[in-house]
C-alpha cells in the first residue's frame, strides 16, 4: 500500500514536471490578456463591474480557445509522426535495399567507414523497430512526443485560468466587500508578483538566466496592459467628444 502511494506521488511530480512548460506559457497568457483587458478598461474610465464582466468572459473563453488549440496542435503532431511512421515501415518491408543505403548514408555522414560502418548497419537492419527509429531520427529529424494532448490542454486551461485571475482578484473582492483601495494599484501590484513567479519559472523550463527571463515577463505584461490602457482612453475621449 505505501510502495503504491509513493509510486503514485512520484507519477504525479513527474507529470506536473513533464507539462510546466505548457502550465508556464498558459500562464503568461493568462496574467498578459486579463491584465491588458482590465488595464484597457480602466483607461475608458468603465465600471468596476464591467472590468469584472470583461475580465471574466476574456478569462473563460480566451483560456479554453488557448487549451482547445494547444491540445489540437499536439494532436495533430502526434497524428503527422504516426503517419511517417508507417510510411517508414512500409518502406522497410517493400523496399529493404533502398532503407539500408540509406541508413549507410547517414552513418557515413557521421564519420563511419569500411567494416566498422558495415557492422552498424548489419546492428540497426537486423531489427525493424531500430530500423524505423533510426529513419525517423536522422532521416526526417522527427523525434515521438510523449506527452499527451488532452493533459497538454489541461494544464494551458488551469494556468491560464489560474494566474489570470490574478488581474481580477482586487476588482472581485472589491464588489464583494467594499473598500477604499485604489483598484488599479493593488492590481498592478498582484500581477507583477505573477509575473515575477512565471518569469522564474520560464527560466527553469527555458534554462536561461532568471533575471533576463522575469525582467522580459514583466516588461511584455506591462507593456501590453500600457498600451491597452491608452487606446481604452483614447477611445473613451473620442467617443465622449463624438
Amino acid at each position: 500500500m505505501q510502495e503504491a502511494k509513493i509510486h503514485k506521488e512520484i507519477s504525479f511530480a513527474g507529470d506536473l514536471q513533464n507539462y510546466l512548460r505548457e502550465f508556464v506559457y498558459g500562464g503568461i497568457d493568462g496574467a498578459v490578456t486579463t491584465f491588458a483587458v482590465v488595464a484597457g478598461a480602466v483607461g475608458a474610465d468603465l465600471d468596476a463591474s464591467i472590468i469584472i464582466i470583461l475580465g471574466f468572459a476574456n478569462l473563460l473563453a480566451d483560456g479554453f480557445s488557448m487549451s482547445v488549440g494547444a491540445y489540437l496542435s499536439a494532436k495533430s503532431e502526434k497524428e503527422n509522426y504516426s503517419k511517417h511512421r508507417g510510411i517508414e515501415y512500409w518502406e522497410v518491408e517493400n523496399i529493404p535495399e533502398k532503407e539500408r543505403q540509406e541508413i549507410v548514408e547517414i552513418y557515413q555522414a557521421k564519420g563511419f567507414e569500411g567494416e566498422l560502418l558495415e557492422k552498424v548497419v548489419d546492428v540497426i537492419v537486423s531489427d525493424k523497430d531500430r530500423w524505423v527509429d533510426e529513419m525517423m531520427k536522422d532521416e526526417l529529424n522527427m523525434m515521438e512526443d510523449t506527452k499527451s494532448p488532452f493533459k497538454i490542454g489541461l494544464a494551458t486551461l488551469i494556468s491560464f485560468i489560474v494566474i489570470g485571475f490574478i488581474p481580477l482578484m482586487v476588482y472581485l473582492y472589491d464588489l464583494l466587500w467594499v473598500t477604499s483601495a485604489d483598484l488599479f494599484l493593488w492590481t498592478s501590484i498582484f500581477t507583477g508578483m505573477a509575473f515575477l513567479a512565471v518569469g522564474w519559472l520560464k527560466s527553469i523550463v527555458n534554462q536561461t538566466n532568471v533575471l533576463k527571463s522575469i525582467s522580459e515577463t514583466l516588461l511584455l505584461g506591462f507593456l501590453a496592459a500600457l498600451v491597452a490602457y491608452y487606446v481604452g482612453d483614447f477611445l473613451e475621449s473620442l467617443i465622449a467628444n463624438a
